[in-house]
């Protein structure tokens, strides 16, 4: 379960551009490229549907 919230963490400051290369480096060293690929699409899906529902919110009012 650690190592998923480094992965959610590194891919969250990443998202941000808050990351730093040696963090960057480190985070592939310790985690796999699909792990981090399979949460990033995640929460781009989640990012994406949160900006729908929030104008379709705001159109309809």
């Amino acid at each position: 379960m650690k190592k998923f919230f480094g992965a959610l963490q590194s891919v969250v400051a990443a998202f941000f551009g808050v990351q730093s290369e040696d963090k960057r480096q480190a985070d592939f060293k310790e985690h796999s490229l699909s792990s981090l690929a399979v949460i990033a699409l995640i929460l781009f899906i989640l990012f994406v549907a949160a900006i729908y529902f929030t104008v379709s919110l705001v159109l309809n009012t």
